[in-house]
């Protein structure tokens, strides 16, 4: 069973968080040139795509953290300094996508690029970029666990 729930955590890890955090990197340069061209139609929809996939991503993203508790659960390491570093790095990454990057996102799609500027689209990159460093360090931790017994 534990073999079935990693897999299925890995796999929801991919599908889900992969397309957001590639979606959500393309959105500021997408934003700058909707704001460069707003006459432009397909730099809009391109926009209105790439925010599409974070949001819909985001709520598949779910399950990534769901079947990482069941599988945790069933290796018996939910006390593990590592997994708990991960559940909370994961949290504070939800909380950057939900919070700081969909938002200014909905605003810029919204707003059809009219009163975007650069800084915004700029901040927005920087919180997303943030977005995907804590992904990144959740993944590293995921595969080195620090004191597991694999010798990884």
């Amino acid at each position: 069973m534990t073999k079935f729930l990693l897999a299925v955590h890995v796999l929801a890890a991919i599908v889900a968080v992969g397309p957001v955090t590639v979606a959500a990197s393309m959105f500021p340069p997408a934003a700058r040139r909707v704001i460069e061209a707003p006459d432009d139609v397909r730099a809009a929809e391109t926009l209105q795509l790439l925010h599409r996939i974070c949001r819909v991503y985001a709520v598949v993203g779910v399950a990534v953290p769901v079947f990482g508790f069941a599988t945790a659960s069933n290796m018996h390491v939910l006390g593990s300094a590592w997994l708990i570093t991960s559940i909370a790095l994961t949290a504070l990454a939800a909380v950057v996508l939900a919070a700081l990057v969909l938002p200014r996102q909905t605003a810029l799609v919204e707003g059809g690029g009219a009163g975007g500027t650069r800084q915004a689209t700029a901040r927005l990159a920087m919180f997303t970029g943030l977005f995907n460093l804590l992904w990144a360090v959740v993944t590293v931790l995921m595969i080195v666990r620090p004191g597991s017994t694999t010798g990884a």
